[in-house]
């Protein structure tokens, strides 16, 4: 029994490790997609998810969060930017559907 907890736990502490944060320089590895900006609020953008995406499955609108965890992203955006958004993965199902844990968003092509 004693080896199981022990081996349980080597397993949970590599585990932990594997998980890092976050960065520019890993960011690509991370579920993303693509799109133009409709609509920028303050704390938000409201991105039309372009047609070839696998998002669009969920909404063709995504309504993206400006608070980026990683720190040095482009907050500032315009109507007509073409961006990609990088995110975690979840998608709250709500019409426009939205993204809340964002990593960053690239700006593709400027309006």
């Amino acid at each position: 029994m004693k080896k199981l907890a022990v081996i349980l736990l080597i397993i949970l502490i590599l585990l932990t490790g594997c998980s890092g944060k976050v960065t520019m320089k890993n960011v690509s590895k991370q579920p993303n997609f693509r799109g133009i900006v409709t609509e920028v609020n303050e704390h938000s953008i409201l991105v039309k998810v372009n047609e070839d995406e696998d998002e669009i499955r969920s909404s063709d609108l995504m309504n993206v969060s400006l608070s980026m965890e990683i720190e040095d992203s482009l907050r500032e955006f315009n109507v007509g930017d073409k961006v990609r958004v990088y995110y975690d993965g979840k998608i709250a199902e709500s019409y426009p559907a939205q993204i809340n844990k964002v990593y960053t968003i690239i700006l593709e092509n400027p309006s």
